[in-house]
């Protein structure tokens, strides 16, 4: 994983709450990194809080110095510079530790999960319903980006986002579309 970083930070906006301009900041993001094909481009939320949940006003992009600036020279912004404060490229100091940023899935809903059932297993709705109950789906509290597809063309759904714990020693690897990995880890500081 290179050793620079870009941030990208919110402007207040009276009219658009920020996690309405964090969204549409990070489909574009997506879209970019889509069409790219770029995987060493990770991201982070440095102003993220898992107690209210919100990923805040700050994205961080992660990535070798000349793959960040291509990226920024791919006018992925355009139409968006008013409402950010964007940075730029500089080295990761040296003191930063390391940490993965990663995409977590809960476990469908209930009605998902019982016609998966009945789908799989040929059981009868009644059935389903007595075998899954709807204390089965999983409720996360993290914080999320409500955000689309544009690689499968699914429609938009909240990405939840868990900032892994700290680590010392950074672990290489790659990024999906969405800036995120399972194991790699982004600098942190």
């Amino acid at each position: 994983m290179g050793g620079h970083y870009l941030d990208i930070r919110l402007r207040p906006d009276p009219e658009l709450a920020p996690h309405h301009l964090l969204a549409g900041l990070y489909a574009r993001l997506h879209r970019a990194l889509v069409q790219s094909a770029r995987d060493d481009i990770g991201v982070s939320f440095p102003a993220h809080d898992e107690r209210l949940p919100s990923l805040g006003d700050h994205l961080r992009l992660h990535g070798p110095e000349a793959s960040l600036a291509a990226l920024m020279g791919a006018h992925w912004l355009d139409g968006m510079h008013d409402h950010l404060r964007v940075g730029e490229i500089a080295p990761v100091p040296a003191s930063a530790l390391h940490r993965p940023v990663s995409r977590v899935q809960a476990r469908s809903s209930s009605d998902r999960l019982r016609r998966r059932a009945m789908r799989r297993h040929g059981f009868d709705a009644e059935v389903a319903r007595q075998r899954i109950p709807d204390s089965a789906a999983q409720r996360l509290r993290l914080p999320f980006v409500v955000i689309g597809s544009r690689s499968t063309g699914q429609p938009a759904f909240p990405l939840f986002i868990r900032h892994g714990p700290l680590s010392p020693d950074p672990v290489p690897g790659t990024f999906n579309s969405y800036g995120l990995g399972r194991e790699a880890t982004v600098p942190w500081f």
